[in-house]
């Protein structure tokens, strides 16, 4: 009697009962030797399934239940806020990675009486790098319309009603993000490090101060301090470029996925 243990399916004589080409032959043959191994098939099965579960959409739309398609025609225009606003942001991302490339987060100067080291850079992209001042205007307006489109889609979601019951979460989640979006535009205000930065980023010094109990431990946090610094630059360049991109896009595929499986909510 052999030892070898016995395969739960006898592949090789189903493979040999079908009339395959070459080419079937070796991919299915392949397949199964990578399945015995890594159980391809098994989450193949899996995302199938979660595929089809969540495309059991919940509950149906209004327009669905009352066949209203040619009666809020003129709503539809305000149905695309959400993907403009993604939109957006992948744009402002996608501009603000290849400004990465040349800005420096320093607040020191390269010498008496000149500008910091970030502002200088700012100059160089703006003035001196091949299509810099493209890409960074790419940025900054990608940003302001990013903004403009989050608000107006909250907007648009509240007057339709479709925060209630049950998409109650998922406004939830839009209020954190809309949040987030605030703290993108700030902490991204203040990296040029001119003036308008550093008033900005004394104002919000000032903010954190002002919070009961906590005010200095929030100043310490946010700004490494009570008054702008090397720190306070380092802190809003690590939440620009490294903590906000995650987080905001994590929940962005969370809010995108909630709205795939409960369907679209139209005008009540």
């Amino acid at each position: 009697m052999s030892l070898e243990k016995k395969d739960e399916y006898d592949h090789k004589n189903w493979l040999d009962s079908k009339d395959l080409t070459p080419v079937e032959a070796t991919f299915l043959t392949a397949l199964i030797w990578v399945d015995k191994r890594l159980r391809i098939v098994d989450y193949l099965e899996l995302l199938e399934s979660l595929y089809y579960r969540s495309n059991l959409q919940m509950p149906k739309s209004h327009t669905e239940q009352y066949d209203l398609d040619n009666k809020f025609w003129y709503w539809y225009a305000l149905y695309t806020l959400g993907f403009f606003s993604t939109l957006a942001y992948v744009v402002a991302a996608i501009s603000g990675a290849l400004l990465g490339f040349y800005y420096v987060p320093a607040v020191g100067s390269a010498g008496p009486g000149e500008a910091s080291i970030a502002y200088s850079q700012i100059a160089f992209i703006m003035r001196d790098l091949q299509f810099g001042f493209m890409l960074r205007s790419i940025h900054r307006w990608s940003a302001q319309v990013m903004t403009a489109a989050v608000f107006l889609h909250m907007l648009r979601v509240y007057f339709t009603g479709a925060y209630k019951e049950p998409r109650e979460l998922n406004w939830l989640l839009g209020i954190v993000l809309i949040s987030l979006t605030m703290v993108f535009g700030y902490s991204g205000y203040l990296l040029p490090w001119d003036q308008l930065a550093f008033w900005a980023g004394q104002i919000g010094v000032e903010m954190s101060l002002s919070i009961p109990l906590i005010g200095e431990w929030v100043a310490q946090l946010l700004f490494g301090g009570f008054s702008l610094s090397q720190a306070t630059l380092q802190r809003m360049y690590i939440l620009h470029v490294f903590l906000l991109p995650f987080v905001v896009t994590t929940l962005i595929a969370i809010h995108i996925g909630i709205v795939w499986v409960q369907g679209i909510a139209e005008p009540h």
